[in-house]
């Protein structure tokens, strides 16, 4: 009989056979799982449907786009990408946020599988003794990535956050996966990944440096096909030549359908100048303009018009921003590099400013799995990163692609999904921390492990150094009360703008969200009073002029309520209700001319309006 085979040696530690499922899947499966459950409590919720914010601005910009309206003929103002992949989700699976979120899950269980991969490569040691540990940091790593709350967070909600994430470290795989400079042709695709992602999260971009560094810092392939000189530089063109491939549906939307030259979208002009302005703070702050990005949008189309007293295209917008950016830092250079000193250290900083306080949202809902937050991972993966740095070089390229997402925000502030996409990396330094220090101290290396505790006890003091603007401590209590405002939970926002209240009494924003509760209240002095608080910090806040115009027309004081939304006007012309508004203070005042003017205008900016359509007919057939 023929003898059984017999493997001449056993299979290397952490080996599966060919077909059978190996740590990466499980990892995949875990994480999975884990956002599986967040999403179906999330389904189960009044939360899964956006009804303000950054997820209602993309889910009204996808159903425009299923409906027909494919561009409204001027350059993009916001990125497009993923209001067109929700349209497209929209048009095969109905309009339902389950389904993004589904995709989202598969992506976010991506990037930890891709966190693991990464550490078997990077950190891997040269003793197979060893190789054990080197597993558990990539395990650790993916695990502490599955229950990371704004993670889970960001994962579940409309926001194109999870998907950056991933295609961030994939890129970043694509680079340390081998020894060698990336070929021509992964530099092209590399390239046209990056410059498509962009359209969604222009952030992105700054991973094209690490990019260009693989290629001309790693030894080529032994192809002997072109001279070295002549292949970096074919590789660094095609990466060019990919990155404008990418970008094309926005720059050639933009300059050939729109006739204005804007590469990507021309928002970037007031990102820029609300990151760069006497009142800046490193956090998202929005002098003169609503909080919500719709809202911020357009309030600053209208001031930038209003400035210059015609209509203007998005690039002219965008460019009366950043001039009034540039203006600043050139004006106030030491007090900008201070600024710049804040930003770096609200990066660090454990201080979650979720801008749209999705996280502590879900977090209260249980919608979200318990779990670290940013401060701690960042305080174990810094002394994780020193000692990286010097005992295993290949991880000085998780530390670079660390720093190029820091530098991508410094230009503008620093918000919690900003920066999500630096935490897989500092997940891994933190697990690399941990399995150095355990196995410093059980080799007895307690000098090791003493600088190390000090290092840890360092990062922990400086991560956490407070932040003592009350309006900081304030926005999670305002974001959290508008929000139940709007889903008519007037007990919570109740609650919550009145805690927002107590913190900064003497905000705009928040003194107007008030006078919008006292309003669904029926409490309209009350109303009134938070209205005239927020002119007092804002004289140019159009919509507690707007809402003052309205309580004047409720009590029919018809004059007063003509000079609010004049002034309303004179703040944002282009607001199309404000005009509507006006004509019928003008018209109940016997002004038939004037109010037929100003009705005429507002079917001008908005001609499908029904309500406006109504009130015209009503001045036609009036006295």
């Amino acid at each position: 009989m023929p003898k059984p085979h017999i493997l001449s040696r056993p299979l290397a530690l952490g080996k599966t056979l060919r077909g059978s499922p190996g740590p990466a899947h499980y990892i995949f499966a875990f994480v999975f799982l884990v956002r599986l459950i967040a999403l179906a409590r999330l389904s189960s919720s009044p939360l899964l449907l956006p009804g303000t914010g950054d997820m209602h601005f993309y889910d009204e910009w996808a159903r425009q786009i299923l409906h027909g309206r494919l561009t409204d003929g001027f350059a993009f103002y916001g990125l497009p990408l993923y209001a067109y992949l929700l349209a497209f989700l929209y048009k095969l699976f109905g309009s339902s946020p389950f389904v993004p979120g589904f995709l989202q899950a598969c992506l976010d269980a991506g990037t930890a599988t891709l966190l693991y991969k990464i550490a078997l490569r990077l950190f891997r040691d040269s003793d197979e003794a060893k190789a054990p540990g080197t597993r558990a940091i990539g395990i650790l790593a993916a695990l502490a990535w599955a229950f990371f709350v704004p993670a889970q967070a960001y994962a579940a909600i409309l926001m194109p956050t999870a998907g950056a994430v991933f295609i961030f470290w994939f890129v970043v795989w694509q680079i340390v996966k081998k020894e060698c400079a990336p070929s021509p042709l992964r530099c092209l695709a590399c390239g046209a990944l990056i410059g498509l992602s962009a359209t969604g999260v222009a952030t992105i971009l700054f991973l094209a440096p690490l990019l260009l560094a693989a290629l001309f810092v790693k030894p080529l392939p032994d192809t002997r096909k072109l001279p070295p000189w002549k292949a970096r530089a074919l590789g660094a063109a095609l990466l060019v030549l990919g990155l404008g491939a990418g970008t094309s549906p926005c720059w050639i939307h933009n300059y050939f359908v729109a006739r204005d030259p804007v590469f990507l979208s021309a928002h970037s002009g007031v990102n820029f100048w609300l990151g760069n302005n006497p009142d800046a703070t490193g956090y998202p702050r929005f002098p003169g303009m609503r909080a919500g990005q719709a809202e911020m949008l357009r309030d600053s189309i209208d001031l930038a018009q209003a400035a210059a007293g015609k209509e203007l295209k998005r690039s002219e917008i965008s460019r009366y921003w950043s001039a009034k950016a540039r203006a600043y830092i050139a004006g106030n250079f030491g007090a900008w590099l201070k600024l710049m000193c804040r930003k770096v250290g609200n990066f660090w900083n454990a201080f979650e400013y979720d801008d749209l306080s999705v996280i502590a949202n879900l977090r209260a809902q249980g919608i979200v799995l318990p779990g670290p937050h940013w401060g701690i991972i960042a305080a174990l993966a810094i002394p994780g990163l020193l000692f990286s740095l010097r005992t295993r070089p290949g991880s000085r390229w998780i530390a670079a692609a660390i720093v190029l997402q820091m530098l991508a925000v410094l230009p503008v502030f620093i918000t919690e999904r900003y920066r999500l996409a630096a935490v897989p990396g500092l997940l891994l330094f933190a697990a690399a921390g941990l399995e150095m220090l355990w196995r410093n101290c059980s080799l007895g290396h307690y000098r090791i492990v003493a600088v190390h505790i000090g290092l840890l006890l360092a990062a922990a003091l400086f991560v956490t150094l407070p932040r003592n603007d009350p309006s900081l401590w304030a926005t999670e209590f305002y974001n959290s009360g508008r929000q139940a405002l709007e889903s008519n939970n007037l007990p919570l926002a109740e609650k919550d703008l009145t805690r927002a209240h107590d913190l900064a009494p003497e905000n705009a924003e928040t003194n107007f969200a008030l006078g919008n509760l006292r309003w669904a209240q029926g409490n309209f002095a009350a109303a009134r009073f938070s209205y005239n608080a927020a002119l007092e910090a804002d004289p140019r806040h159009k919509g507690a002029l707007n809402n003052l115009g309205m309580l004047a027309l409720e009590e029919k004081d018809w004059e007063l309520a003509a000079k609010f939304f004049r002034a309303s006007l004179q703040v944002a012309p282009g607001d199309a209700k404000s005009h509507y508004l006006l004509a019928r203070a003008e018209f109940s005042l016997g002004h038939k001319n004037e109010a037929a003017a100003q009705i005429q205008i507002a079917l001008h900016l908005n001609p499908d309006q029904p309500e406006f359509l109504k009130f015209q007919e009503t001045i036609r057939g009036g006295p």
